[in-house]
């Protein structure tokens, strides 16, 4: 395995949410060696750990192996400063299905309400 096919822009997004290699790790039940071989190409990831990664940080596959994406343009990532617990949030928001996602926003509008 070559340079080439390291997960170019992981180093980077980590690095962006102030995480370690040991703390994702952590968060995907991976080793930090696992995560430092995938920033440096030693190792590559299934396609279901690709996608989970994408999801965490909030941008494409093709942006995180660091290809351009289809329409050009990574996802704005100057709206995307979230803190780790509001990234965990969200991944549990993203499990529910649709109509207890409805059923939470209404509860969050109510809360929002009361205050």
């Amino acid at each position: 395995m070559t340079e080439e096919t390291s997960i170019k822009n992981l180093w980077k997004l980590r690095k962006n949410a102030g995480l370690s290699q040991e703390a994702l790790g952590e968060r995907f039940h991976l080793s930090q060696q696992t995560i430092y071989k995938y920033e440096n190409g030693k190792a590559e990831p299934d396609i279901d750990t690709l996608i989970r990664l994408a999801d965490y940080f909030n941008v494409s596959v093709d942006y995180l192996i660091g290809n351009v994406p289809k329409d050009g343009e990574e996802k704005d990532q100057s709206t995307l400063d979230y803190t780790v617990e509001e990234k965990d949030f969200v991944l549990k928001i993203r499990k529910l299905k649709p109509d207890v996602r409805l059923a939470l926003n209404a509860f969050i509008d109510k809360l929002q309400n009361e205050q």
